[in-house]
């Protein structure tokens, strides 16, 4: 994007974030609900599709761009990153990296506008941390893909219009071949979207169990077509590794967030006659969550650049993701520690940001994940043994 262009899309979403989200904070955590208005505002921006290519309809920002935006949206409750993350993400992207032209053409579009909610469904009760090990399955019955299954803790789930559902369509492939990725739409027979989950934190953002019963689509729902048959494990992997940079620069908008919410706190609140931002243990903890903000902030910049360019979308984004997801929850913790028990009441930012920020050393990948990643991308053969 031209670069005068792209300043001013950040600046309408700061303007956006600060000014209309961050007011309805505590509203959209305590009713666990994004405003239909924000949602609508959102679609309007273009938030729906600015990391989908621009010829079907969305903004075509690079990595580098994406992860300044994500950097913004990061400042307010993630349930807004979440509204159409999947869309930008790891749903969007199984089309962009797999699908044909004919299943771009017609979905894309729709996506990036925010017509369509797209949902990627690859959990499944026993398969998190490992998707290779998914047991739902699907087989060919005439010019019908006959769908068996269960995945669990599918963002957007309850809303969605359509499912990229991942599949093993070969038995007796290893492991991580004979995947397939479908599109099901929702309301498809046999289709079922469990009740919504109760979670700890981001709430606003809904994820629910999706159970599939002899679920039946046509041949050309297959994701890639022929070409797809048995690849989607490769598809998902090249979509969860764009998306830890994504969520990456989300976690630093957090930081950044945090780290206000410290300052101000600590600028304001009295105790023994002083103010708290006299103590030096305190300047302690706050200059510790700076220094996080800044190293997480030049490692998002630094993996998204590597990423554009090709040379590194393996170690770098499981690199930054897992030093964004500690990283900002150590910037929590001490945002809770500076509030001191008024960190712990509901209704103070701080509290429910603390909450919001426990799941991103989970999803995506959690630490340890990233940690096997990286040592194994490292020692080649002599992680094996």
């Amino acid at each position: 994007m031209d670069a005068a262009d792209f300043s001013a899309v950040l600046s309408e979403v700061r303007r956006f974030v600060r000014d209309r989200v961050v007011p309805l904070e505590a509203e959209i955590d305590e009713k666990d609900e994004m405003p239909a208005d924000i949602r609508e505002a959102a679609k309007k921006m273009g938030l729906f599709g600015f990391a989908l290519p621009e010829e079907y309809g969305g903004l075509g920002l690079s990595m580098y761009e994406e992860a300044q935006l994500m950097f913004e949206l990061g400042y307010t409750t993630p349930s807004l990153r979440s509204m159409f993350g999947t869309n930008n993400g790891i749903a969007g992207h199984v089309l962009m990296v797999g699908g044909t032209e004919e299943q771009k053409a017609h979905w894309l579009p729709r996506i990036a506008s925010g017509d369509v909610l797209a949902s990627f469904a690859l959990t499944e009760p026993e398969a998190g941390s490992d998707p290779s090990t998914l047991t739902t399955k699907a087989h060919l019955d005439g010019d019908e893909w006959v769908i068996n299954g269960a995945k669990r803790y599918i963002t957007n789930a309850p809303l969605a219009d359509v499912f990229m559902v991942f599949a093993r369509t070969d038995p007796d492939a290893p492991r991580t071949r004979g995947i397939s990725t479908f599109l099901v739409p929702a309301g498809t027979p046999g289709l079922t979207v469990a009740p919504k989950d109760h979670k700890m934190g981001q709430l606003g953002a809904w994820t629910a169990d999706v159970f599939f019963d002899d679920v039946r689509v046509p041949a050309s729902a297959l994701v890639g077509g022929d070409a797809g048959l048995n690849r989607g494990f490769g598809t998902a992997m090249g979509c969860i590794a764009h998306g830890r940079v994504h969520i990456s620069a989300l976690m630093v908008g957090m930081a950044e967030r945090l780290v206000d919410e410290s300052v101000g706190y600590a600028s304001t609140r009295k105790q023994s006659g002083k103010l708290i931002g006299s103590f030096q243990l305190v300047q302690g903890l706050i200059a510790d969550s700076q220094t996080d903000y800044y190293a997480g902030r030049a490692t998002v910049l630094e993996a998204a650049r590597a990423f554009d360019a090709g040379t590194d979308t393996k170690i770098g984004p499981s690199c930054t993701k897992y030093f964004a997801s500690e990283m900002v929850w150590r910037v929590a913790d001490r945002a809770v520690q500076i509030h001191g028990g008024a960190g712990y009441m509901r209704g103070v930012a701080v509290e429910r940001f603390y909450r919001d920020a426990r799941l991103f050393r989970i999803y995506e990948g959690t630490s340890q994940i990233q940690q096997v990643i990286i040592a194994k991308a490292l020692l080649g053969e002599a992680a094996r043994g």
